[in-house]
């Protein structure tokens, strides 16, 4: 596959720019595979942004963290295709982002920040190339202009704690609406309606010409997805492009990797001190009610068979609960076979995974599920109570209620574990057997310590 340039080369004084600006698809020809694994490593590198600055990150520390996590998942064997690995994973996300207005709002912001730490680490030639490919109609303060407003710049880098602007300094001249983080920061000279802005602080400017031009052309590719492509590509791309934003990205916790197989005896235990909260309600449900719907069965079922309940043990446990109001005969006939099932024992043998958090939040309990994530379903008091009984209480609970009304659910539950645990997870939490697990490395760490 040759390389692509998606627009003419950027180069200032022999400086190449290696940051596309995306301003057309490529025409190359793409196996399907590569347009699914291509998309996968974008999308590591964007949610991983996006879970920093949820938590709250410090500029500097996301800048290395976005640019660690570029590193780590969009290399390429061979590195004549890193840039095509670049554009295809750009214009593929594109496709599936631009469904939905949520989708859209995620997509452009998180694609604009990654433009922004992948901008600042270009060198400061490449970077002058890039407002060039903008047509941006700014040229350089002249030395006179510099020394004409040199106290008032001097005055705004104190301010900021940065050191005093010198005539060598290259400064911009550019409307004040162009840069309104700028403004709205204070971090600029304001004179007759235009922002002085230093070359360090041209990556707001180009930030916001790419945002604008990313955009607008969401709402062109999403015209042409609704009007031609979707229905074009019915069998081949849509059900790749649907899937591909709910999609989960880390280990499937389809057998337990790290811990012995978890027995009856000693069930109830580990669900006080390791299920996350989705599992523990439905495990409280079942003791109390000896019944849960298909749904829950399922979400319940293949966690427990993911924590490391075998299938003979897995029988024992659901019939003993489910004999208590249905009778055993009928749970024999009804319910024995859905269980073998998800264990892979019956019908394609198929061995089912646990279910992941996106899962779990985009699923619609009806009246009378148990199943779902509580941070979503459940009603203020209801959570608090919840949350209280896992033992978080006083301020932690505010924390946790504050990403439930922001709607970040799963922040919402990694504050959870470290409130229950009393230490970090940088990680976040992704998926119900990931915190059983983290819980259990815990909780083993703490028994080795006291023995």
């Amino acid at each position: 596959m040759e390389p692509f340039r998606s627009q003419r080369k950027l180069i200032v004084n022999d400086v190449v720019s290696t940051l596309p600006l995306y301003r057309s698809a490529p025409a190359l020809e793409v196996r399907l595979e590569e347009f699914e694994l291509f998309a996968l490593d974008r999308l590591r590198v964007l949610k991983g942004i996006s879970d920093a600055l949820s938590r709250g990150r410090k500029p500097e520390e996301m800048e290395k963290l976005a640019i660690d996590l570029w590193k780590t998942n969009m290399r390429h064997p061979q590195a004549s295709e890193v840039i095509n690995k670049d554009i295809i994973s750009h214009f593929v996300l594109r496709l599936v982002y631009c469904r939905t207005e949520d989708l859209r709002k995620w997509f452009l912001s998180m694609e604009t920040a990654l433009f922004r730490y992948r901008f600042k680490q270009e060198k400061q030639e490449a970077q002058r190339a890039l407002m060039a490919e903008f047509d941006l109609p700014y040229k350089a303060v002249s030395s006179s202009e510099f020394e004409s407003v040199k106290e008032k710049l001097v005055l705004v880098s104190r301010s900021l704690g940065q050191s005093s602007p010198t005539a060598d300094e290259i400064f911009f001249k550019v409307p004040f609406e162009e840069v309104p983080e700028l403004v709205a920061g204070r971090r600029v000279f304001i004179s007759k309606g235009h922002a002085y802005i230093a070359m360090s602080q041209v990556v707001s400017l180009v930030a916001t010409q790419f945002r604008s031009h990313l955009s607008k052309a969401l709402i062109l590719t999403n015209r042409k997805w609704t009007t031609t492509i979707a229905e074009q590509e019915k069998d081949r791309l849509t059900p790749i492009v649907e899937a591909l934003s709910s999609s989960y990205l880390g280990p499937d916790y389809s057998q337990p990797k790290e811990f012995a197989l978890i027995s009856l005896k000693d069930i109830d235990d580990v669900a006080k001190s390791s299920f996350p909260l989705c599992m523990r309600h439905l495990f409280e449900k079942l003791r109390e009610d000896h019944h849960l719907k298909h749904g829950g069965r399922m979400q319940l079922g293949l966690f427990l068979k993911g924590v490391g309940l075998k299938l003979d043990d897995a029988l024992a446990f659901w019939k003993a609960e489910f004999s208590r109001k249905v009778g055993a005969e009928r749970f024999d006939k009804e319910y024995s076979y859905g269980i073998r099932h998800n264990y892979g024992r019956e019908g394609k043998r198929t061995d089912y995974t646990p279910y992941s958090c996106q899962k779990i939040i985009s699923s619609t309990p009806g009246v009378g599920d148990h199943h779902g994530c509580p941070y979503r379903n459940f009603n203020e008091e209801n959570l608090r109570a919840a949350l209280n009984k896992m033992g978080v209480t006083g301020r932690a609970v505010g924390d946790v209620m504050d990403k439930v009304r922001n709607r970040h659910y799963q922040l919402a539950c990694t504050l959870t574990f470290e409130a229950v645990h009393g230490s970090s997870c940088d990680a976040g939490i992704n998926h119900p057997n990931q915190y059983f697990s983290d819980s259990q490395k815990i909780m083993q760490s703490k028994n080795q310590s006291a023995a």
